[in-house]
């Protein structure tokens, strides 16, 4: 009994162990299946053409006057009157005279010191005749040399001398006397008067904030690469000519509208600035308060804020590219003739939301446009042409 009872569990386990072992080596072996490699990555590609362009760089920048000052009185008096445009905004031509002082007091200081150069006049004569009448007294003494005290040389220098003072005085007078009436010497509009008719102001009282009107100003914030793309005026010139000044439009929106204005960049400021390292160009655009002959065009006020677009000069080898086949790092992706992506490094002049200008391509580069997956050196890849499908390429304008 106790036999049975041991025996049948090794039995099982016997038999058990042995169909395992059919199982596992009856199992026929599986065949030998030769694997698929994938087809090469699809890559979209345009030919370069570089050729000569003319790029253009973008600005903004706020118009401000080119001369404004600050009217001050150099003698005092009450104003007595004030010309008809002496108010703010007021437009008024060079010359005009926008304050009258009173004159009475001037009037009466000239009068006094002509009088004083006709007493002064009166000496220099008697000085004279004197110094004539001691020489004659000298010589009949039967002596040369004679003295100068005794000659009333001295006196006479003396009154010379208060004569040209006296003649200074009358001078004085005229000119303090022309300085009641206040102007200045170019066109120009008042931002802001200060007196009025009735005042009495003293020497040295600002009587205006005035500005030019014949040219207003654009200071333009430019980056290194923007002006790599200008001729601008940078460098030092000598004698008589004028450097060469690139065209500018300047576009500006008022009274729901966009309107435009023709300028030129004639300087550029004297440092980089050194919190942003833009360098500004100036651009001035003269008679921009005259009406336009059959426009309705607003003049270009001051504190108008204008978007800009500068000519560039011309380069060479340029060439435009959809702004996504510009990678992060400065470089394109090329197919070469085996049909195998290489990197080329570029040279950005220029780019866009949408296109890009560069340098450092050839007429024979096959430029990649749409950027694969996974991109490696000397991977192979499967090229289609998309020439003329990306639509009309500008010129940086």
């Amino acid at each position: 009994m106790l036999k049975h009872r041991y025996f049948l569990p090794g039995l099982v386990m016997t038999v058990g162990i042995a169909l395992s072992v059919v199982i596992l080596t009856g199992k026929p072996r599986p065949e030998a299946v030769e694997q698929e490699l994938p087809p090469p990555p699809l890559v979209e590609v345009i030919m370069a053409q570089p050729g000569e362009m003319t790029l253009t760089a973008t600005s903004q920048g706020t118009v401000r006057p080119r001369r404004e000052i600050n009217i001050v009185s150099q003698v005092g008096g009450i104003v007595v009157a004030a010309d008809q445009h002496f108010a703010d905004g007021g437009f008024f031509d060079a010359g005009t005279v926008l304050v009258q002082l009173e004159e009475a007091d001037y009037r009466l200081e000239l009068i006094r010191a002509e009088a004083q150069v006709a007493d002064a006049a009166q000496l220099v004569a008697q000085e004279k005749g004197r110094n004539r009448q001691a020489a004659r007294e000298w010589r009949d003494l039967g002596n040369d040399e004679a003295n100068q005290l005794f000659l009333r040389k001295p006196q006479l220098a003396g009154a010379e001398a208060a004569l040209e003072a006296a003649k200074a005085n009358v001078e004085q007078a005229r000119l303090n006397l022309a300085r009641t009436s206040i102007s200045v010497p170019f066109n120009g509009r008042i931002r802001e008067k200060m007196v009025d008719v009735g005042q009495y102001i003293t020497p040295g009282t600002p009587v205006a904030k005035v500005y030019d009107t014949d040219v207003v100003e654009v200071r333009l914030p430019l980056t290194d690469r923007q002006v790599a793309l200008l001729d601008l005026p940078l460098n030092f010139r000598s004698g008589d000519s004028m450097p060469s000044q690139a065209a500018v439009t300047l576009t500006a929106r008022f009274a729901d509208r966009e309107w435009q204005w023709p300028g030129r960049v004639v300087r550029t400021e004297g440092s980089i600035d050194v919190d942003s390292r833009v360098i500004y160009a100036v651009v001035e655009v003269e008679k921009p308060f005259e009406p336009t002959a059959g426009s309705e065009r607003p003049p270009l006020s001051i504190g108008l804020f204008v978007e800009a677009e500068i000519q560039g000069r011309q380069l060479d080898q340029v060439v435009t590219l959809p702004r996504n086949a510009l990678r992060n790092d400065g470089t394109v992706l090329l197919v070469d003739a085996e049909e195998r992506l290489a990197t080329r490094p570029v040279r950005v002049l220029k780019s866009a939301r949408r296109q890009v200008w560069v340098q450092g391509l050839t007429d024979s580069d096959q430029v990649v446009v749409s950027q694969p997956a996974v991109a490696v050196e000397g991977m192979a890849v499967t090229v289609r042409n998309v020439d003329g499908l990306l639509g009309s390429v500008g010129n940086g304008g």
